[in-house]
Parts: structure tokens; C-alpha cells; sequence
């Protein structure tokens, strides 16, 4: 599904490799949430090194790599504005916990049923808004507190600096994959950009001009434990937690997405209960360390996968080195130019964004490809979650409407002389109303047969269907006899009484609106 570079195996060399390109690439993620967010710079960085850690650590996507993300950062500005940032940490703690909930109930497995064309609205989705984000660095503050674009040599300067970055980590592996060509890429922008003394805008520039403050630096301490400072009352729980469980909610679907992605493109799978409850101790952690939390992202972890990160050692080098990065090699990491970076997520968008879906648009049903675009435009305009969430009702609706059209009966009769219908197709809610049409009361002879040995009753809508046939053949002073009906639908046949005959002989035992999985 993914065209990108691929690696057959894990090794010790490629993940800590992978996992220092990939803390390189999350310092002005981390800090850009953050503002995001209303927080302090260090409170993502916290963020990107407390979840990276522990989801790499006990997590259940080995090679994915989690930290603060923009899709949880976007909820928590209303809650900082409002309440301030003691909240927001009381707030991640509760969002952690209806993770950890959701993970011990085992509900990540209901991410089965979000359907392929609304992965791929997802990963395009995605890839778009990680473009549009990198567009930002090329613009610059006029000294009046506008951004307006770059223009003449800087702008050529940054688009040269982008391109060469770009065209290492696309050549660099035809030639040898000892070392991530990303890291390469990398640190070989950096070294030009500094020997040459091209004037161009660093890490450090980003950070200060979204802080406002000239002196600004990556440089800071160890997160230090402390439990949020709020009431611990009633009306604080009322404040905090309908952002705890929307925190929750996109937290886990961006991380099950993205999950799944990457069993695909590792042909290899993951555990998603197990990473529900990762994520919920990331968080828990992070409210109680002065982090923002966090979630999976997707950018980054596309970056450890073409670096050829591939084990949990990739993750806890990345966290790690994050952490080294702002206690000891601060200095370091503000020379970096943003132009590399950005050639970094611009290389990350080619390889993600299904381009394939260009070339199946007359190819698969139009329904389908309606939810690729539909899905992908609510990513850009909106949020994942709620992305998600409308590509899956859509998706639903329209299998419904399609099978609806799909039941239909044959006539026959039993040895008895009576009249027989064969059932064929699902009966549920949404092919109740054509099932009704099907059948004829007052014309029908005092006998009737229907048979669902070819019918699947799914839902309780079909059961009242049923029941609301039998009571037209009852009105009119007619017998009808059932069979083949379940022992669970014939429970439910209530409304009829005894005088609805149930044949007992060889009925399935499906059940009717269960959960159960096989």
C-alpha cells in the first residue's frame, strides 16, 4: 500500500540510527504543538520524550514512535486559555485513564472496523496537513508581528536547502544503506549551512520567534514529578472531563490508525489493546511530570520506518536522545537549519500519501472512492477523530443501503399444500422495509410458509419485522408458520403469542445482536 523504502529486519545499528533521526526531527514538532497547546516549549518537549519513552517501552506498535501531536494539542488550547495549564495536566492524567480503561476492556480491536477506503482518506488526509504545517517555516515575522513570506535570496536559499535535503535521502539509499539517509541528510545541511555561514533560519530561530523572546533556547532540566495543583472537587471534575475523554478518544484513534499502517507496511502486527493501555500510562505519567501528553504520530513514525527502525530500541533511543538533546546538546541542535527539516516532512508526505488512489478512481465502486475524498477533506478542514468518525457512519450507511437491495423471495409449496416463501438475503434494518413489501396478507392463502434457511436475521429490527408480519397474516384470520428461525429469534417473537408456529427442526444457531467475535 505504501511505497516507501522498505527494510526486511530489525537490527541494533538501524534502531538507534532511526531513533537519533528521529529525535532530530521532533524538537520543532514538539515545541510547534506546544504554542499550539499555550504551553511552554519545554512542557512538549517533556511530552515527546515521557510518551516516546513508555509506549516504546511497554507499547504495543514496536518502531512507532508517539510524542506530542498537533490533533491533541488543538483540544487543549480552550482548557489552557480558560483554566490554565495545571488543568490541562489534571486533564491528561483522566484522558490516561480511559485509555488504560479501554485497553484492560480490550477495545482497541474495534478499530477492525474502520474500512480501507477511510485508512486511505486517513494517511492522505494526513499528508496533507503535514504539508500545509511545514509551509508555516517559510514565512517570517516583519517586526510588526505579521508573517509574511520569504521572498528573493532567502526564499531561494531555504528552497535549495530543502531540495538538496531531499535528493540525499532519495539517492543516498541507491547507493548504501549503512546509515539512515535521513540522519545524513541531516547533519550534512547542518555542516554546509554553518561552514559556509549561509544565512538561514535554525532551530533556535523557530523557538524564539514563536516564544516571543530573543534569549529563548532548548536547553532545560529533568521533568520533575508534581501532582497538578487543582480542587480536587466535583466542579473540577466537570471541567476537566469532557476534554479528558475527546483527549482520549483522538488520542487512541490516531494511534490505532497509525498502528495499523504500519502492520501494513511491515507485514508484521501489532497489539492494540496493549497500546491503549501504553498510551494511558504515557499520559498518566506526563499529567504528573508537567508534559502535555500525547499520542502516536504518524509523520515521524514513517521517518523511523524508512530509517529502518524497526524494534522498540528505535523508540527508546529517540525518547532518549530527545531528553540528551535538551540537557547536553542544546547548542547543537539550534544550528540545525529548518530548511533540512522541512525537506525531512516533505519527503515523509511523498511517502505517505497514497497516490495510488489517483489511479483506482474508475476503478472501485464510486462510493468508496466518495469516502477516500470525504475522509480526506474532513482531515485537512477538521480534526482525525471526527474524520474518522464520519468515514465509518458513511461507510455504514452506505453497506446498509447496498445490501438493503438485496433481499428477495421465491415461491413454492409444502407437502401440505401450502403456500411456501424462500427468504434469500440479510434481514436488518435497513432491508426491513423491502422485506415487508415482499408479502401479500389479503391475497395470500390461509396457509404460509416463510422459510429463512437462505436469510440471516441480524437485529433486532428484523425481529420486530417479522413480528409485524405475522400480526397482518393474524388480522386476517390466516395461519403463519416460521422456519428456520433461531432460538433467539423465536424468544423475541412475542407480540404473535402462540399463534405463530415455529418449526423447531434444523435451525441455526447463530445469535441475534451479539458482540460476540469469533
Amino acid at each position: 500500500m505504501f511505497e516507501i523504502i522498505r527494510h526486511k529486519g530489525a537490527s541494533v545499528k538501524a534502531d538507534v540510527l532511526s531513533g537519533i533521526t528521529v529525535a532530530l526531527a521532533l524538537v520543532p514538532e514538539a515545541v510547534a504543538f506546544a504554542f499550539v497547546a499555550g504551553v511552554e516549549p519545554m512542557v512538549g518537549l517533556y511530552a515527546a520524550f515521557l510518551v516516546g519513552l513508555i509506549t516504546a517501552t511497554m507499547g504495543g506498535r514496536p518502531g512507532m514512535i508517539s510524542g506530542a501531536t498537533g490533533a491533541m494539542a488543538v483540544v487543549m488550547v480552550a482548557l489552557v486559555a480558560q483554566h490554565g495549564v495545571q488543568y490541562l495536566f489534571a486533564a491528561v492524567v483522566l484522558a490516561g485513564l480511559f485509555q488504560i480503561t479501554a485497553g484492560i476492556f480490550r477495545l482497541g480491536k474495534f478499530i477492525r472496523i474502520v474500512p480501507y477506503p477511510v485508512m486511505i482518506g486517513f494517511v492522505n488526509g494526513l499528508a496533507i496537513v503535514i504539508f500545509l504545517a511545514q509551509l508555516g517555516q517559510f514565512k517570517i515575522d516583519d517586526g510588526q508581528g505579521n508573517l509574511i513570506w520569504l521572498s528573493g535570496d532567502s526564499l531561494y536559499l531555504m528552497l535549495a536547502l530543502v531540495a538538496i535535503t531531499m535528493a540525499i535521502i532519495h539517492f543516498l539509499p541507491k547507493l548504501t544503506s549503512a546509515i539512515p539517509s535521513t540522519l545524513v541528510a541531516i547533519l550534512t545541511v547542518t555542516a554546509v549551512t554553518f561552514y559556509m555561514g549561509l544565512d538561514t533560519r535554525t532551530v533556535v530561530d523557530f523557538v524564539r520567534s514563536m516564544s516571543g523572546d530573543p534569549q529563548a533556547t532548548l536547553a532545560g532540566t529533568l521533568p520533575s514529578f508534581s501532582i497538578p495543583a487543582v480542587p480536587f472537587t466535583l466542579e473540577t471534575l466537570s471541567i476537566i472531563l469532557p476534554y479528558s475523554a475527546i483527549l482520549a478518544a483522538i488520542g487512541l484513534i490516531e494511534s490505532l490508525l497509525t498502528l495499523t499502517v504500519i502492520d501494513e507496511m511491515t507485514n508484521t502486527r501489532g497489539r492494540g489493546n496493549r497500546e491503549c493501555v501504553g498510551q494511558g500510562v504515557a499520559n498518566v505519567t506526563c499529567g504528573f511530570f508537567g508534559a502535555m501528553g500525547g499520542c502516536a504520530m504518524i509523520g515521524q513514525s514513517m521517518i523511523n520506518i524508512n530509517s529502518g527502525g524497526r524494534g522498540r530500541l528505535s523508540g527508546i533511543t529517540a525518547a532518549l536522545a530527545l531528553l540528551a538533546f535538551i540537557l547536553f546538546a542544546a547548542p547543537f541542535i539550534e544550528l540545525i537549519p529548518l530548511a533540512a527539516l522541512v525537506g525531512v516532512m516533505f519527503m515523509v508526505v511523498l511517502g505517505t500519501f497514497e497516490w495510488a488512489s489517483f489511479r483506482i478512481i474508475n476503478k472501485v465502486p464510486r462510493q468508496d472512492m466518495f469516502v477516500i475524498v470525504l475522509v480526506t477533506v474532513v482531515t485537512v478542514f477538521t480534526d482525525l477523530a471526527i474524520a474518522v468518525l464520519v468515514g465509518v457512519i458513511v461507510s455504514a450507511v452506505v453497506f446498509a443501503w447496498e445490501h438493503a437491495k438485496h433481499i428477495a423471495i421465491t415461491t413454492d409449496k409444502t407437502e401440505e399444500g401450502w403456500k411456501l416463501y424462500r427468504l434469500h438475503g440479510p434481514l436488518f434494518f435497513g432491508s426491513v422495509a423491502n422485506f415487508l413489501e415482499l408479502f401479500n396478507a389479503a391475497d395470500d392463502p390461509e396457509h404460509v410458509v416463510i422459510d429463512f434457511e437462505n436469510s440471516r436475521v441480524a437485529d433486532h429490527s428484523a425481529l420486530e419485522a417479522i413480528d409485524t408480519l405475522a400480526e397482518r397474516y393474524l388480522k386476517e384470520g390466516k395461519q403463519l408458520h416460521l422456519r428456520h428461525l433461531s432460538p433467539e429469534c423465536r424468544k423475541l417473537l412475542t407480540k404473535a403469542g402462540d399463534l405463530v408456529e415455529v418449526n423447531l427442526i434444523e435451525d441455526p444457531s447463530y445469535k441475534v445482536a451479539t458482540d460476540r467475535l469469533a
